[in-house]
């Protein structure tokens, strides 16, 4: 079992916004069980037939179930927003909003791991666990049949193109994860290789990194290390060559030096043993050398 489950209950901050109010209903007509929504100075209001709270506090004191928050709240209020959760304990925290200051990210994910929560984002689609009808994020549901191949991303859009290559193949998601793509996020790339490792409902791993970072070289030594399943990488931005500038996310960086390339991050995952596809449409060939269950 991965972070989602049957039991998870959702609470949306900023629900009463534009992308907070599309996305819930996109989430609700999945099945994601949403049980409240926080938005200061709209207590006592609700949205379909969702209850809304003025604060975190408040929801959880009618709905002490909730155990997963969802974030679409302005940048710059972001960070008393996903504090304010924090606070209150809540163990899986979701954070859409891009565009936050750095040091608030640097807060936020730091103050989670010193209360042992989990964060995943800034910056990023969310997280969907299809064989258990629950999404919470933006990415949408019908690219993401349930079966047993697990996404773990760096890029949102990247994820959708390759769950559709996947459902194409005949197989399936166990579940999706977003890890966001800014230069401070909360999961890291080990962390989410080992929960898909031990999670019985995934048989193979698919990675999908980018250019930026060393998140994909320190993945590959624990994939060398640690992972017993196969793994198939694939990594956005092969073709690009420019030093010292940013390509899509903020954390895409590539510095003077040349750290960060597609090559680097190929290779290192090449010597580890992953597959790797150069297009999203070479990986249905690649699936087929595993046993997987449809």
């Amino acid at each position: 079992m991965f972070l989602l489950n049957h039991n998870t209950r959702v609470l949306v901050q900023g629900i009463t916004g534009t992308q907070g109010q599309f996305h819930t209903k996109a989430m609700l007509e999945y099945g994601t069980k949403i049980v409240a929504g926080v938005t200061p100075g709209k207590g006592g209001t609700s949205f379909q037939s969702i209850p809304i709270y003025n604060s975190v506090k408040e929801a959880l004191e009618v709905h002490p179930e909730i155990n997963t928050t969802i974030l679409f709240v302005p940048a710059k209020f972001c960070k008393a927003a996903a504090l304010e959760a924090i606070d209150n304990r809540i163990p899986l925290i979701v954070i859409i909003t891009e565009g936050i200051p750095l040091l608030d990210s640097l807060e936020i994910v730091n103050r989670a791991a010193q209360e042992r929560l989990y964060v995943i984002g800034p910056n990023c689609p969310g997280i969907i666990a299809p064989s258990y009808k629950c999404k919470v994020g933006i990415m949408p549901a019908n690219f993401f049949p349930p079966g047993h191949v697990g996404i773990l991303s760096r890029s949102g859009t990247l994820s959708y193109e390759i769950a559709l290559s996947i459902k194409s193949a005949g197989l399936g998601i166990s579940t999706a994860i977003g890890i966001g793509g800014d230069p401070i996020i909360g999961p890291t790339i080990q962390d989410v290789l080992a929960r898909f490792e031990t999670d019985d409902e995934t048989d193979l791993i698919i990675l999908i990194g980018e250019i930026g970072g060393r998140q994909e070289e320190i993945g590959a030594k624990y994939i060398q290390n640690y992972i017993s399943k196969p793994v198939i990488g694939f990594i956005a931005g092969r073709t690009i060559k420019l030093k010292g500038k940013r390509f899509g996310h903020a954390g895409a960086l590539i510095t003077s030096s040349g750290s960060g390339t597609a090559q680097q991050k190929i290779e290192a995952l090449e010597r580890a043993g992953v597959d790797i596809a150069l297009t999203p449409l070479e990986i249905p060939k690649l699936l087929q050398k595993y046993k997987i269950r449809g």
